[in-house]
C-alpha cells in the first residue's frame, strides 16, 4: 500500500496585496498537482486585477504590479469561482492539498470569496471540509526544538528542497508539496501510519498549542500581540454594530 507522501498531492498558493487576510486582496494564484515523487507537477496559475492599488511594497515581493495586473488580470470574482472549482475537484478526488501556512491563504481565500461572489470558502467546496497538509504546522510539531525560522525558503533549505523563484504563486506551491514529500520521508515512523484525514485533524490540535506557545512567548516579552489557534481557516471577524 502506497503511503499518503508517495502518492498523488495538491498544493495551492496565493501572492497578494499585502499580510493581512482579512483586508488583503489576491494578485495571484497556483494549484499544482503531483501524482507522484518524481511525476511532473501540473499547474493551474491565476492573475487577479485586485480592484485595489498595488503597494509597492507588495510588488517588490512578488514583482506583480497595478499596472501589470490591470493589464493582464481578470475580475476577481471570475477568478475565485474558477479557483474553487478547482479546489472542489481535488477534495473529490481524494487529494490531499498542501498549503504552507494555511491560515493565511485560507482565510484570504475565503474572505475574497465573501467580498466578491457573497459566499464562503466552506460552502464553495462542497459538502466534505478540505484535507489540508501545512509544512509550517508539521515541520514545527516533529521538529519542535529546531533553531531558526520556518519561512518556506528556511523549510527547503532544511529539506534539500529546490526553490526557484520564490514569491511565485505556482514556484511557491510545488516547493511546498515537495517539501511535504521530505517531512513524510523523514519522520515516516511518526507519520506513515497516519491517514491525511487523521493528520488534518492533528494539525488543527498542533497548530493550537505552537499558537499558545507563541502567545506565552510574546507576553513574557511584553507585547500584546495575538496568536490566533484556529487551523486551517480562521473564522470571519464579527462585524461592528
Amino acid at each position: 500500500m502506497t503511503v499518503w507522501y508517495e502518492g498523488p498531492l495538491a498544493a495551492f498558493d496565493t501572492e497578494t496585496t499585502g499580510l493581512d487576510p482579512e483586508r488583503d486582496r489576491i494578485v495571484s494564484a497556483a494549484l499544482v498537482v503531483q501524482d507522484a515523487p518524481g511525476r511532473p507537477v501540473r499547474a493551474t496559475c491565476w492573475l487577479v486585477d485586485p480592484g485595489v492599488p498595488v503597494p509597492k511594497e507588495a510588488s517588490a515581493v512578488h514583482g506583480l504590479t497595478g499596472e501589470h495586473l490591470r493589464e493582464h488580470g481578470r475580475r476577481p470574482a471570475e477568478v475565485l469561482g474558477e479557483v474553487v472549482r478547482a479546489l472542489a475537484a481535488q477534495q473529490s478526488s481524494g487529494r490531499p492539498l498542501v498549503v504552507m501556512n494555511a491560515p493565511f491563504d485560507l482565510t484570504l481565500l475565503d474572505r475574497e470569496l465573501r467580498r466578491h461572489r457573497d459566499t464562503s470558502l466552506a460552502r464553495s467546496v462542497g459538502s466534505a471540509p478540505l484535507c489540508v497538509l501545512d509544512p509550517r504546522v508539521l515541520d514545527k510539531h516533529l521538529d519542535r526544538y529546531r533553531r531558526g525560522r520556518r519561512t518556506l525558503t528556511d523549510l527547503c533549505g532544511h529539506y534539500g528542497v529546490e526553490l526557484t523563484g520564490a514569491h511565485d504563486a505556482e514556484a511557491d506551491a510545488t516547493a511546498a508539496l515537495k517539501v511535504v514529500r521530505e517531512v513524510g520521508r523523514r519522520f515516516a515512523p511518526r507519520l506513515s501510519s497516519l491517514s491525511p484525514a487523521e493528520l488534518h485533524t492533528l494539525q488543527e490540535v498542533w497548530h493550537a498549542a505552537q499558537a499558545r506557545g507563541l502567545q506565552a512567548w510574546f507576553a513574557r516579552n511584553g507585547s500584546d500581540e495575538e496568536v490566533d489557534p484556529a487551523w486551517p481557516l480562521r473564522p470571519p471577524v464579527p462585524a461592528a454594530v
